[in-house]
């Protein structure tokens, strides 16, 4: 039979014990160290688990005091905790950059889609003798409206939805006012287009945005008619999709007629990419320009949409979202 053993003499026991083992502990530099501890400490045969075995022979106030001594489990994990914290201060200072470094290089990016198709129509133009002109984003409107002859109150206004700033300043809803400001300060003849966003309350969908871009065309001269429209059309159409079925529809705006809708064939379908007509007499009169002598035709497109068709996207939103997996295609 075991000799019975006096409080005294376990703790005694747990004080020895509780001093290699904090030593043990201290020095392990591992995990796997660490562990190999835990077990002979702290498993079914470990140091702690033979002496807490003799507590059956203490009183039931003495059992308490032994308790408090045993825990060993505290010591082994702080000393985990730190061996974490010291493998991550090493991953870190490894893993820092420095930014004295000189680069090895940057991978090349790709322009997005639409300034691409941007560029493409703009050179297309260029080549056919047009220069390009800007304005500013916020407009009035005199310029946005009523110079392209939609006065106050004029149903065509709701055509357009509008972003209001105040009574007098808007969002421009195409690009046509860099027209009439370029034509103020410069006689014809004209050949211009006016790339750049525009703003309408669309609501966001497949095929709508509140912002996208435009291109405008403007030729001004003498004895130019909707067959100088037309061939133009046609040359840039096809010089950007290729030899495609292109279709004029007659159309409606207020400051071209005659007017016309442009649909190319695409999947099988009539696709509107386009509209124009020729320049209302009544927008060069405003503008001090004999109508008699100067005749001249203007045309829109949708950048987004000529970008959709060469692609083959079918939705709108995939330009806006800065997807890189979809960027990177292009």
């Amino acid at each position: 039979m075991s000799q019975i053993e006096s409080l005294s003499q376990i703790e005694e026991k747990l004080n020895n014990l509780s001093l290699t083992a904090k030593n043990n502990i201290d020095n392990s530099n591992t995990h796997e160290e660490l562990d190999q501890l835990r077990v002979s400490l702290l498993g079914k045969k470990g140091d702690l688990s033979i002496i807490l075995k003799t507590m059956g022979q203490l009183s039931a106030t003495d059992r308490p005091i032994i308790g408090q001594k045993a825990n060993l489990q505290e010591l082994i994990t702080e000393r985990k905790n730190k061996l974490n914290s010291e493998a991550l201060d090493k991953k870190i200072k490894k893993e820092k950059i420095d930014v004295t470094i000189p680069s090895i290089g940057t991978p090349p990016g790709n322009k997005h889609p639409l300034i691409s198709t941007q560029d493409e129509i703009i050179d297309i133009f260029c080549g056919l003798g047009y220069s390009v002109e800007s304005g500013p984003e916020i407009e009035t409107d005199f310029y946005n409206f009523e110079s392209l002859n939609i006065p106050k109150n004029h149903p065509a206004r709701d055509m357009q939805d509008t972003f209001y700033l105040d009574e007098n300043r808007l969002l421009r809803t195409h690009t046509s006012p860099v027209q009439i400001r370029y034509l103020e300060k410069n006689p014809p003849p004209v050949r211009i287009i006016a790339p750049g966003r525009v703003y309408r309350r669309d609501a966001v969908d497949a095929t709508h945005s509140p912002v996208f871009n435009q291109v405008e065309v403007l030729c001004i001269d003498q004895d130019i008619n909707f067959g100088h429209l037309r061939g133009t059309v046609l040359t840039f159409l096809r010089a950007f999709f290729g030899d495609i079925p292109v279709r004029f529809r007659a159309s409606y705006f207020p400051f071209t007629e005659p007017s016309a809708e442009v649909d190319v064939q695409w999947k099988g379908k009539w696709l509107e990419v386009m509209g124009c007509g020729m320049v209302d007499p009544k927008v060069l009169e405003k503008l001090g320009i004999d109508s008699e002598k100067w005749t001249g035709f203007a045309a829109g497109l949708g950048v987004e949409r000529f970008c959709m068709v060469r692609h083959q996207i079918d939705d709108i939103r995939k330009f806006y979202t800065n997807d890189i997996r979809f960027l990177e295609q292009f």
